[in-house]
């Protein structure tokens, strides 16, 4: 299929970045929609709830459905679905209108991970791990902008200046009318390529193999996402609540942490295509136990030093096990990227809620005490197979 395309993979590291930066943009506004509408708490769990779900749930869905009907506009067309909820929520007037606009938003971020994960697959020439590195700190970049986007440019005016973000979007359609046509190209060629082979295919491993290493890593995902929304959800008021630091000082810690994650999802992938997968794995999860279990007990500077390397550690996984799934079902891309991406946020969704609750009864340290063992969950990496030996580019 010939070597890595380095112009589609920076081009798709764009599209990520401004497909995340506009949903991060969405949940920095919640309390500006709140304020406007003049919502409950319970009303905006409600709105939550169905962004969620359509930014999770329908993931794998509608990998799966293009892993079965492949189309080289479902990118121009996911985006499409977030300009038009974003131009919605800007100007929603009503709590169910306010609904079906985050709907079509999640509904633009489960088009856009399942087929641009594929498409990165597909623009890798065999070095996967370097190009979903490549995809996913665009991601991380375009997530750490959104809060700061919507504190300069809606929060000193109003919500309708979430409109403005639309031209964000349309940008994005055109980067990936560019990305549309590369594939029509390179799937017409896939499909001469079937044409001429025997048909089979065929996984590394067997199919109850695959099955319960998919399992396996479903969990370390699990793993991974608990402690990551411990950090990136309370680790400000952690800071605040033990060292009496100003609000200043634990956002500095946090995008300390932020750039850490970024580090760690570009040294990940890389990795993996040298050293194997299931290593890259063993390391970044497992490894951040150590530090993880430090850190309730550190003082303010180890605090930072100790939750840079548990950053660092668990944020380069991801790339590793994404592309790990990736080759157990090489001929299902899509619904796996699916899979792991709507798994991904959903528990990390889900645990932040959890963890909120957690922390309104024992204290925010109590949080962290807990999550400082979820990382020891990375001893189940010894079940996976090592597909190193098996795979061949």
């Amino acid at each position: 299929m010939g070597g890595i395309t380095f112009r589609i993979l920076v081009a798709l590291g764009v599209t990520h970045c401004m497909n995340d930066a506009l949903q991060s943009v969405l949940s920095a506004s919640y309390p500006i929609i709140k304020d406007d509408l003049s919502l409950t708490f319970h009303q905006i769990g409600y709105i939550i709830f169905v962004y969620q779900m359509a930014a999770s749930v329908f993931q794998p869905l509608i990998g799966y459905f293009f892993d079965k009907h492949p189309s080289v506009w479902s990118l121009p067309v996911g985006m499409a679905f977030t300009l038009s909820g974003l131009l919605s929520v800007a100007f929603a007037h009503t709590l169910p209108l306010m609904m079906v606009s985050v709907f079509l938003i999640g509904v633009g971020s489960s088009t856009f991970h399942p087929e641009a994960s594929r498409l990165t697959s597909i623009a890798s020439g065999g070095r996967r791990g370097l190009a979903q590195s490549l995809f996913q700190v665009g991601g991380n970049f375009g997530g750490a902008m959104g809060p700061l986007l919507v504190a300069l440019l809606v929060a000193p005016y109003s919500r309708s200046h979430i409109g403005y973000f639309s031209i964000l979007a349309f940008v994005g359609i055109v980067v990936m009318m560019f990305i549309s046509m590369w594939y029509k190209r390179r799937l017409q060629l896939m499909k001469g390529m079937v044409s001429t082979s025997d048909g089979s295919n065929r996984l590394p491993v067997s199919l109850g193999k695959t099955i319960f290493s998919i399992v396996i890593l479903m969990f370390l995902i699990f793993s991974k996402y608990i402690y990551m929304a411990s950090l990136s959800n309370y680790y400000t008021f952690y800071l605040i609540e033990k060292f009496d630091v100003t609000v200043q000082s634990s956002q500095l810690m946090l995008f300390i942490f932020l750039i850490a994650t970024a580090i760690g999802t570009m040294i990940g992938g890389p990795l993996g295509d040298r050293i194997g997968r299931k290593y890259v794995i063993w390391i970044s999860i497992l490894g951040a136990a150590p530090f993880a279990l430090l850190m309730p007990h550190a003082n303010l500077f180890w605090t930072g030093v100790l939750s840079f390397c548990t950053g660092l550690m668990l944020s380069s996984a991801f790339p590793a096990i994404l592309v790990y799934a990736q080759e157990l079902l090489p001929y299902k891309l899509g619904l796996v990227s699916g899979l792991f991406f709507g798994f991904a946020f959903g528990v990390a969704g889900i645990a932040a809620a959890i963890l909120g609750k957690m922390a309104d009864i024992h204290g925010i340290e109590a949080v962290y005490n807990f999550c400082a063992y979820t990382p020891l969950l990375g001893l189940i990496t010894w079940f996976l197979p090592n597909l190193k030996k098996k795979h061949v580019h």
